[in-house]
């Protein structure tokens, strides 16, 4: 008997031994662009997902901005790199159609349970039937306004109009003897946030579209279209309140204290805030003849094409995990980003909060542009100001001739 006794014993080893080697067996890799916050947002959620998913192990990678595109393309396109992989929505249909990710599968993520919960604006993720990411968080444009400029220039609270936006900016803005801007009253930044400010606000504001209800057609060769450019370039060609790049980035001018007012996204507090020195405050941004417009957008979280069998199944648990009410307050503590979900985003603590909740509000007339290839779309803009303030070509024209080009893309795209 004591033969048997101890070869039970050892089965009974074997068999701990063994299970503990699978603990931790399933490896999947997750990358996103290097971005503070971001990195430490996604380190928090990978060690609380591992705590409860002991056999499944998340090695998290990311790389600067400028390169992760090319390197996300290149990894998935050798079968290596990423299982989860983080992208801007609007890059979607360059991902799809390069084969870089799969349809999520409607099993792990039920149609029905993500239009009902998520925002109305992760609607341009479905593409054919299928959804092919989800976010975390989304993103609105707000005002952010230097609190001691405001003071100094006898300013009380942020403009409310787009007139009084106008006015402000002239009255922060300060030069040498020689013109030169000691610091300015709005930091234009055609690169930044402004190309969306002015195609999903401006021309809104002004009574028109950027694009045709069904997203084929470039609309804003419109009246409106050269008024809201008219009135962007306008910041720099003649109230002389700005200029594009200067102090090379909006967000740089206003973290050092040389813009009274930049517009940007809730994703830039967490700079602001480590600023010392800086005084600022948030507000929604200005409307015009009693409308508001605000701009969303998102970076979503899809599984790629070399996520397979077992590691497709722990991708689907870990992109869940993403996508939850806990993942999404954790991301907007620390990244400043707001919940996907009105669920989470709509109560009353972040709606109220001085920070966040101007963000928070914007959403409920915020429209997120179905971009069909973002960054030529987003070109179209910076060419067209560049245009009316280096070559002194008037705003429609501008726009007849950087639409011709956009509108190929599209053509191409729908073709």
């Amino acid at each position: 008997m004591k033969w048997l006794k101890s070869a039970f014993t050892l089965v009974v080893s074997g068999t701990s031994l063994l299970w503990s080697g699978l603990v931790h067996a399933v490896e999947i890799e997750y990358w996103q662009y290097t971005y503070a916050s971001r990195v430490e947002a996604v380190d928090k959620l990978i060690q609380n997902f591992e705590a409860a998913n002991p056999d499944i192990t998340v090695k998290h990678t990311h790389f600067p901005y400028a390169d992760y595109r090319k390197k996300v393309a290149i990894a998935v396109s050798a079968g290596d790199g990423p299982d989860v992989v983080q992208l801007y929505y609007g890059w979607l249909n360059d991902y799809r159609d390069g084969g870089l990710i799969q349809p999520l599968s409607s099993s792990a993520f039920p149609h029905a349970n993500i239009e009902k919960d998520f925002f109305p604006m992760v609607g341009t993720m479905k593409v054919n039937g299928e959804y092919w990411g989800l976010p975390t968080a989304v993103r609105s444009l707000a005002l952010f306004w230097n609190k001691d400029m405001f003071s100094e220039a006898g300013l009380s609270g942020p403009p409310e109009t787009l007139d009084e936006f106008v006015d402000y900016a002239k009255k922060l803005t300060k030069t040498d003897a020689n013109g030169n801007y000691l610091s300015v009253g709005f930091a234009v930044d055609t690169d930044g946030q402004d190309h969306h400010w002015w195609r999903e606000v401006l021309i809104r504001l002004y009574g028109g579209a950027p694009y045709s209800d069904d997203g084929k057609t470039v609309t804003y060769t419109s009246e409106a279209g050269a008024q809201a450019l008219k009135f962007l370039t306008d910041f720099e060609t003649t109230h002389k309140v700005g200029s594009n790049g200067f102090m090379n980035r909006g967000q740089d001018a206003f973290a050092a204290g040389k813009a009274g007012m930049v517009l940007d996204g809730s994703f830039r507090i967490s700079k602001f805030v480590k600023q010392e020195g800086l005084n600022f405050a948030i507000s929604e941004l200005p409307g015009h003849n009693g409308k508001r417009y605000n701009f969303s957008s998102y970076w979503v979280n899809g599984i790629t094409s070399k996520a397979a069998d077992e590691k497709k199944e722990a991708a689907e648990k870990f992109l869940q995990y993403l996508t939850s009410d806990e993942a999404m307050q954790l991301w907007l503590d620390t990244v400043g980003e707001l919940p996907a979900k009105p669920a989470v985003a709509l109560v009353d603590a972040n709606k109220d909060h001085p920070l966040y909740g101007p963000f928070i509000r914007g959403l409920s007339y915020a429209n997120a542009t179905a971009f069909v290839s973002e960054k030529p779309q987003r070109q179209s803009l910076i060419d067209a100001y560049d245009m009316v303030v280096l070559q002194g070509v008037d705003p429609a024209s501008a726009l007849a001739k950087v639409a011709k080009s956009e509108q190929e893309v599209f053509n191409e795209f729908f073709e």
